[in-house]
C-alpha cells in the first residue's frame, strides 16, 4: 500500500511532534507499505534520520499556516489522486487537515489546547472551526493520551469509536541515568551548567506553560533553603515569552536563573541527566513527553497535577496544584531536602519510563493504519 505523509506541522523535526514523526519512520515494523511524505521543500531532508531514500514531494511553496491551510483545501485532493494514494496519514492532525480527502485519512491528536483558544493569526482564526469539522471527517484518530481522547470527545464532538489511543514512546538509547560524578559543571556545548540545577524544558509560553509561577516559586525555595540551585528554563522563545524574561528580571535570585533559548535535540538527554530534579509546572500537556524523559534519565520530577501528566507519570512523580507557588515550592523542598522521597521517585521513575517504547508506539499506529485500510 502507498501511504502519503503530511510533513506540514511537524516542526521539521525539531520540538516533540518532529521526534515523533522520525521514530515512527525510523521503527515502523516491515509491512510493505511504501510511505511517501509530502511538505514544504524546506522540511526535504528532515527526516533523513528515519530513512535516508524515503520519498519526498514538495508542495505548498508559501510558507505559513494560511497559505498551507488554503493549499489543503483547494489542492489537496487532486494532489492525493495523483498520487495514487491508497491513505493518507496526519502526524500533526491537530495542526492542520484537508476538510476533503479522496483516500481514507487517519490523524494523531497531540494536542488540544488549541480549540478554546482566544487569540491566533489569519490561519488561526479561519481555520479553527475547519479543523473541528475535519477532525470528525477523518477515518481513525490517533490520541496520544486517554486525556486528548476524552478532550477529543468532549470539545470535538469526534465519536469515540473513530479514536484509539496510542501512547507515545521512548528512546531508551538515548535517555537513560548517566553517572552523577562529583563534577561542579556540566558541560554541554555551547553551554556549561553549574551544579545543582533544577530544570524546566519547554517552549518559553505565557502562560500556559506557568513558567512565571515556577520563578515565584523559585524565589521560595531559595528563601526557604538558601540552598545553591539554580534554575535552567531549556526552550525557545514563543507567545509572550517577554512576560516570562520580565518575571525573572524582577526576581531577587534573578542571577541564578538562566534561560538557555533553543536547546538541540540530540544534547537533552545530558541536560536531564545533570539535573537535581526536573519541575514542570505547565498548565496544559498533552502526553508528559518531558517527565517520562527526565524519569528514564533518572532525574526526579515534581509536576502539576493536571491535564495528562498524572497518566503519563503515574505514582512516580511529586504533584502540586500549578496555581500555587507555594505548593510548587513546598514540592521543590521535599525534593532538595528528604533524600528517602528523592531516592524513591528516582527509583519508581525509572520502573516508569520503561513500559514507554518507540517500537511499540510505531508497531501499534501502523496496525491502525492497516486497520484502517482493511489489509
Amino acid at each position: 500500500m502507498k501511504i502519503g505523509v503530511d510533513t506540514f506541522g511537524c516542526e521539521g523535526g525539531k520540538t516533540a511532534i518532529g521526534v515523533y514523526m522520525t521514530q515512527i519512520l525510523k521503527r515502523a515494523p516491515p509491512s510493505g507499505a511504501l510511505f511517501e511524505l509530502f511538505g514544504w521543500d524546506f522540511d526535504r531532508f528532515a527526516y533523513s534520520e528515519a530513512e535516508l531514500d524515503l520519498e519526498f514531494v514538495s508542495r505548498c511553496r508559501f510558507p505559513g499556516r494560511t497559505a498551507n491551510m488554503l493549499w489543503r483545501l483547494a489542492a489537496y485532493p487532486r494532489f492525493a489522486r495523483e498520487r495514487s494514494y491508497e491513505a493518507c496519514f496526519f502526524p500533526a492532525a491537530h495542526k492542520g487537515l484537508p476538510y476533503k480527502s479522496p483516500c481514507p485519512t487517519i490523524g494523531v491528536v497531540h494536542d488540544m489546547a488549541w480549540i478554546n483558544k482566544k487569540k491566533g493569526d489569519l490561519g488561526d482564526i479561519l481555520g479553527r472551526p475547519l479543523l473541528i469539522k475535519a477532525l470528525g471527517r477523518l477515518d481513525r484518530i490517533i490520541a496520544v493520551s486517554n486525556w486528548i481522547k476524552q478532550e477529543l470527545v468532549e470539545l470535538a464532538g469526534v465519536k469515540e469509536s473513530l479514536i484509539e489511543v496510542v501512547l507515545n514512546g521512548l528512546d531508551h538509547s538515548a535517555f537513560y541515568p548517566r553517572p552523577r560524578n562529583e563534577e561542579r559543571v556540566v558541560l554541554i556545548q555551547p553551554f556549561s551548567f553549574r551544579r545543582p540545577y533544577i530544570l524546566y524544558i519547554s517552549r518559553i509560553e505565557h502562560p500556559v506553560k506557568n513558567h512565571v509561577r515556577l520563578i515565584e516559586a523559585f524565589g521560595i525555595f531559595k528563601d526557604q533553603t538558601n540552598y545553591p540551585h539554580r534554575l535552567v528554563l531549556a526552550g525557545s522563545d514563543d507567545y509572550q515569552a517577554e512576560k516570562v524574561k520580565e518575571a525573572a528580571a524582577a526576581s531577587a535570585y534573578k542571577n541564578d536563573i538562566f534561560f538557555t533559548g533553543h536547546f538541540p535535540v540530540k544534547n537533552l538527554p545530558e541536560l536531564y541527566a545533570g539535573a537535581d530534579f526536573v519541575v514542570i509546572p505547565s498548565l496544559y500537556e498533552g502526553f508528559g513527553t518531558g517527565a517520562l524523559e527526565a524519569m528514564a534519565s533518572g532525574a526526579p520530577v515534581a509536576c502539576a497535577r493536571t491535564s495528562s501528566l498524572p497518566e503519563t507519570a503515574d505514582a512516580s512523580a511529586l504533584y502540586f496544584d500549578p496555581y500555587s507557588p507555594e505548593d510548587m515550592a513546598t514540592r521543590m523542598i521535599t525534593l532538595s531536602t528528604n533524600r528517602e522521597v528523592y531516592r524513591e521517585c528516582r527509583r519508581l521513575g525509572l520502573e516508569r519510563a520503561a513500559l514507554f517504547s518507540w517500537d511499540e508506539c510505531a508497531k501499534r499506529t501502523l496496525a491502525v493504519l492497516q486497520d484502517t485500510l482493511g489489509k
